[in-house]
């Protein structure tokens, strides 16, 4: 199917107009970092904050980019907000993302997940101009049986819990628009969706996700709770997944064929770790460690224990493949948070020397998008 794209991030991105929703969450500010650092002029849409602390804030991302506070379930301001910025690129990741949260909150998950995705396709249709768009979903949108392969990006849509159906429905709601409003050969925006998920890194401070656990409570000399110690997931540093949306939308701008397709980002089989390996290793990176398992005594609603995802047909079109092990994984989201509690004013130069550093790995095995 034609050729990946030969072209270097650092010369796509530069002087750009690229649109970020969800830019002041955890992936979203680690991708406004990445493209701020490329060169491009950038234009965020979000909410405030999730969490706080926050990357963006730490990081002082606002800083030299259009910061746009709009709820993305608001389907004219997003609308206007995505005309009038006229993207050369469109990065959707604005989701609620949290698996535990959409139990007690299943409208607004599907809301969000579903509506606002859509309200983001009802502003592609408005836009006359060329633009390259990867709509971001989750791991989570497969059916997960919890087999021991990897999901492919053919196989059926829709988990058990509102998040992961929500994100399956969001996944069925792009390739319906696809077809019935961006024709394959003619549509002047071309859109593909990007699923990953397990991502960790400096910055992170969501609720009920392990590594933000640990290091809130070993900051203090705290125990850390460990819900689901066994529950192994193909743990990535957020910069991995990130690196393939930036692939995919080049490739985009270069390959007819690539507009309407699905892709997976994860990393090899082999990086599929417990929770409780993950924490052993973390703690070899931090002073004062602490954990406790209290999956006997946790009440709680269903959480799967096994997910991964079959990544060759990224391998295949774009050349895409993960950089990082899980050592250097580990040690580098460490890395980021004892900046943050011992020099918290170096935390936008440690974001910037944490992406020449994944960008220089990348360049050293080869590939394309970072030649």
């Amino acid at each position: 199917m034609g050729a990946p794209a030969e072209e270097s991030s650092v010369t796509v991105f530069k002087g750009k107009r690229v649109l970020v929703t969800g830019h002041t969450g955890f992936k979203g500010s680690w991708l406004t970092a990445w493209l701020k650092f490329l060169g491009a002029e950038v234009t965020g849409v979000a909410l405030d904050p999730p969490t706080d602390p926050s990357h963006f804030i730490a990081a002082h991302l606002a800083d030299g980019m259009t910061d746009l506070r709009i709820d993305i379930r608001d389907r004219s301001a997003l609308q206007s907000a995505i005309v009038s910025a006229r993207p050369d690129f469109l990065f959707h990741l604005a989701a609620q993302s949290l698996v535990r949260r959409s139990y007690a909150e299943p409208i607004e998950t599907w809301q969000t997940n579903v509506l606002g995705t859509l309200n983001v396709l009802e502003a592609l249709r408005a836009l006359d101009k060329p633009c390259a768009a990867v709509i971001i979903t989750s791991d989570k949108c497969y059916d997960n049986v919890e087999w021991v392969w990897g999901y492919r990006e053919t196989d059926a849509m829709g988990g058990p819990d509102p998040y992961s159906a929500s994100k399956g429905a969001a996944e069925l709601a792009i390739r319906s628009y696809i077809k019935s409003y961006f024709p394959k050969t003619t549509s002047l925006v071309r859109i593909a969706s990007a699923r990953a998920g397990n991502v960790i890194g400096g910055g992170d401070w969501a609720a009920d996700r392990i590594v933000p656990d640990c290091v809130k409570a070993w900051s203090v000399n705290q125990e850390v709770e460990l819900r689901n110690p066994k529950a192994t997931r193909p743990w990535q540093h957020v910069l991995e997944p990130l690196s393939g949306y930036l692939n995919l939308a080049m490739a985009l701008t270069q390959r007819q064929d690539l507009h309407g397709e699905p892709f997976n980002f994860g990393p090899p089989a082999e990086q599929n770790h417990s929770v409780l390996e993950l924490v052993q290793r973390m703690a070899v990176h931090w002073d004062q460690v602490r954990w406790r398992d209290v999956s006997q005594a946790a009440a709680g609603p269903y959480e799967s224990g096994l997910l991964k995802l079959n990544c060759d047909k990224a391998l295949h079109h774009l050349r895409w493949h993960a950089v990082m092990g899980f050592e250097d994984t580990v040690r580098m989201t460490a890395e980021w948070y004892r900046v943050y509690y011992q020099q918290p004013g170096q935390i936008a130069a440690t974001t910037n020397a944490h992406i020449a550093a994944y960008s220089a790995m990348a360049k050293q095995r080869g590939l394309v998008w970072a030649q």
